[in-house]
């Protein structure tokens, strides 16, 4: 751990600046453990900026790994002679990188107000002297001419858990006025069915109400149709995206009120960036796009503002034509430069920064749209759920990981523990239909402290896998508050945060999900630990006498199969739990 005396002497070296360029960094007042610093770059006429460097250096002492937004399992240290460094702006990854110590504790977490440029960031071990080089790089993409340039430097040495450092920078980023989160509404919150894993591109409306049906019956309150609505053509592929008419259901707004009589919410997605070679709009916006040569298909350039009008009127007329609920919009990311991107404000583009055009396009947007239905919602998934983002997105999805129940867990905790309020939602559940009912409940079970989204085919699964379901969806909806509102603790991110848990007025809920044995420190009146592996049982180290609990034992169908009072002695406590089980203790 740093001292905080040491805090004084941290060294700030500015690399990079000439004779054109004037540069002040500034320490600031700030509370005991953090350091902050102004940065304000002045050139006497606007030009392009060569890479600005900001670098220090702390001493390698108890630091176990280094976490970043999205590197999900590779959180190990890095040596100064390997890999890339991370790369963040508006529409890709949060700048702030932290370094954790053997006891899950902050060695340093250090962030940059600088949510919407391009900023490069890395903490990396050198082997000669042991310590871990640090720095900030500005300007490495020269995006604009530059006069005058602001940002802010956070470095926080407080002996915390990590995740509590984390939640800071969420906090600290909300006070800045160009980065003030939009509003969520409750549905934003709510389980999700969504339609890609199980239907992929081939959607068919009866059945879509009639799996909207029995999502309700068990729990879920919205529907986001995915890719397939818009088009005929089931080729994986985006080539006919740009224009957006609801090919397959030309009657979209009676699809709409058919899914709402359901009792289900319903969304929309839409690749925002693409517009594919045989949509009409690629022929009315010739030349205006930020790259051809995509892989997927060409890329608007949303410095032009005849390219944004038709992006939002897209999204507002399927908004009042079609009575929506909300929006996924999807591939945000791809809107950056290429190599063939045309530079400067001209031509008709009225921004030069794509970054900046991207923050007006997506501004306009929740504007818009919210002026029609302030209770609208809007998904954006990983790797777009930094601070900025959450100035037009309510909810921020874990990034694909079909099947992959580790996965999902890990990018759920690294998405909650910067998103504020903003609701951190799973990846889309799915399994086969062949798969043990217990196994199957580990994809449930892993996206606990997530909004659930599932994407299985409820009317052809076995009727175990239904049961399973539905408890786990209601004894989440049950919780939803502790869930998603109380104090969340992931454990040894190293190791995929194997429990977590979340505490709030007097209730207590932990996810198991290896072998560990759960210590307590403080009982609330009510715990519920789920033993969320393929195990018969859980360990729970008691480090004082906590009294007696009333407990109830369930397995994944929600079955009770024991009641007993326990003593919550100190010492070790082993309690039987089938797999995917959840003990409910109740303080007698």
């Amino acid at each position: 751990m740093i001292s905080t005396s040491a805090l004084a002497v941290l060294d700030v070296v500015i690399e990079g600046v000439n004779s054109n360029v004037d540069i002040s960094l500034k320490p600031i007042p700030s509370k005991e453990g953090i350091v902050l610093y102004d940065l304000e770059i002045d050139t006497k006429e606007p030009l392009y900026l060569d890479p600005i460097k900001l670098t220090w250096k702390i001493p390698g002492i108890n630091v176990k790994g280094v976490w970043k937004p999205t590197t999900d399992f590779a959180k190990r240290i890095q040596a100064d002679w390997e890999l890339d460094h991370m790369e963040s702006r508006i529409s890709i990854d949060a700048p702030v990188i932290a370094l954790f110590g053997n006891d899950d504790r902050n060695v340093m977490t250090f962030a940059c107000s600088n949510a919407i440029n391009t900023l490069e960031m890395n903490a990396r071990l050198r082997e000669e002297d042991n310590h871990f080089y640090c720095h900030m790089t500005f300007f490495s993409e020269q995006e604009q001419l530059i006069q005058n340039f602001k940002a802010q430097l956070r470095i926080d040495f407080r002996n915390l858990h990590f995740s509590d450092c984390l939640r800071d920078v969420s906090k600290w980023w909300e006070t800045f006025e160009e980065l003030k989160p939009t509003s969520v509404p409750d549905i934003a919150k709510k389980p999700v069915y969504s339609t890609w894993y199980q239907f992929h591109q081939n959607l068919r409306e009866e059945t879509l109400v009639q799996e909207c049906k029995i999502a309700h019956e068990i729990g879920y309150e919205a529907i986001i149709i995915d890719d397939g609505w818009q088009t005929n053509d089931s080729n994986r592929g985006y080539d006919y995206t740009g224009d957006w008419q609801p090919e397959r259901f030309p009657e979209m707004a009676s699809l709409i009120k058919n899914i709402k009589a359901t009792g289900m919410k319903a969304a929309i997605w839409y690749s925002v960036p693409f517009c594919g070679k045989k949509s009409k709009a690629y022929q009315d916006f010739k030349g205006k796009f930020l790259t051809e040569e995509h892989r997927w298909a060409p890329v608007f350039d949303p410095r032009y503002p005849e390219v944004r009008e038709h992006l939002i009127g897209l999204y507002t007329n399927a908004l009042n034509a079609w009575n929506l609920d909300g929006f996924k919009l999807d591939f945000i990311d791809d809107f950056h430069i290429y190599e063939s991107t045309p530079l400067g404000k001209k031509d008709g583009r009225d921004y030069a920064s794509i970054n900046e055009a991207v923050d007006r396009l997506l501004t306009d947007v929740i504007t818009r749209l919210k002026a029609i239905k302030s209770d609208i919602f809007i998904e954006f998934r990983q790797k777009y759920t930094g601070p900025a983002m959450r100035k037009y997105g309510n909810m921020f999805r874990a990034f694909d990981c079909p099947g992959d129940a580790v996965m999902n867990r890990v990018r759920i905790a690294d998405i909650r523990m910067l998103c504020g309020n903003t609701a951190p939602h799973a990846d889309m559940i799915t399994w086969h239909n062949d798969e043990e009912v217990e196994v199957a409940a580990l994809q449930l079970i892993n996206t606990l402290f997530g909004v659930p989204q599932l994407s299985i085919m409820l009317n052809d699964a076995p009727h175990t896998h239904i049961e399973m379901i539905a408890f786990y969806t209601q004894y989440w909806n049950e919780n939803r508050d502790t869930l998603l509102n109380g104090y969340f603790v992931p454990s040894k991110p190293l190791a995929n945060y194997p429990t977590q848990r979340v505490s709030k007025e007097g209730k207590t809920i932990i996810g198991v999900y290896e072998e560990y044995v759960t210590t307590l420190e403080n009982a609330d009146n009510s715990i519920h630990i789920h033993n969320a592996q393929i195990a018969n049982h859980i360990v729970i180290r008691n480090t004082k006498d906590f009294g007696n609990y009333q407990c109830q034992v369930y397995d994944c169908r929600g079955n009770i199969i024991s009641e007993s009072m326990l003593a919550f002695e100190k010492g070790l406590l082993e309690i039987a739990i089938p797999p995917c089980g959840i003990l409910i203790a109740e303080k007698s």
